[in-house]
C-alpha cells in the first residue's frame, strides 16, 4: 500500500481520494458489500479534504450537485461507512473523516488543528494498547476507543508565527 499525504503538507488530493475510493472498492468486493453510487460519493465528498465533514454539509453539497437526497440517505451511507471502516466519526465535531486505514483493525486518534480544521489520524497502536491496558486494569471492557487532540497543525503554527 502507498504512504499515505500528510494534510498539512502540499501534496496531491487526487491521489488521496483515488486510493481511499479503490480501498473502499476493494473492501466492499471482500466483504461481498453494496457500494452503491451514493454510498461511493459520500465518501469521496468526505475526501475532498482532509477536514472532517458533517452529515447536513455532506446532504448540502449532494443538493448542490442536483442529488436529491434525504437526511436518512445521507446517514445510511455514513453508517456503511462507518460500518467498513472506511471513515471514522470525530464526536467533538459531529462529522466524519476518511480512514487512511481502511481494512486494518485499529483504533481511531486525531489531531484536529482547531485553527484550520484539518484532521490527522496517527498511526499509534501502543497509544490504544496503554488505554486498553489501563481500563483492563480498572476491569473496564473498551468496546471502541478514538482519542481526539486538539492543537495546531504545523501549516497555522507557522502562519502564527508570522503574525
Amino acid at each position: 500500500m502507498p504512504e499515505r499525504a500528510l494534510p498539512y503538507r502540499p501534496h496531491n488530493h487526487d491521489v488521496c481520494v483515488s486510493q481511499a475510493l479503490a480501498d473502499a472498492r476493494d473492501i466492499c468486493r471482500d466483504h461481498n458489500a453494496r457500494l452503491t453510487a451514493i454510498r461511493e460519493r459520500v465518501l469521496e465528498l468526505i475526501w475532498q479534504s482532509h477536514k472532517p465533514l458533517g452529515a447536513y454539509d455532506i446532504l448540502a453539497r449532494l443538493g448542490d450537485e442536483g442529488h436529491n437526497a434525504a437526511p436518512p440517505t445521507v446517514y445510511r451511507a455514513l453508517d456503511f461507512l462507518l460500518q467498513y471502516g472506511l471513515v471514522h466519526r470525530i464526536a467533538s465535531l459531529n462529522a466524519f473523516v476518511g480512514c487512511p486505514h481502511a481494512g486494518e483493525h485499529h483504533r481511531g486518534a486525531f489531531l484536529i488543528c482547531r485553527q484550520c480544521g484539518t484532521a490527522l489520524e496517527l498511526d499509534a497502536p501502543a497509544l490504544s494498547d496503554a488505554i486498553e491496558s489501563a481500563a483492563r486494569a480498572q476491569s473496564f471492557l473498551p468496546e471502541d476507543i478514538t482519542l481526539e487532540v486538539s492543537g495546531l497543525c504545523p501549516v497555522c503554527q507557522e502562519a502564527a508565527r508570522d503574525d
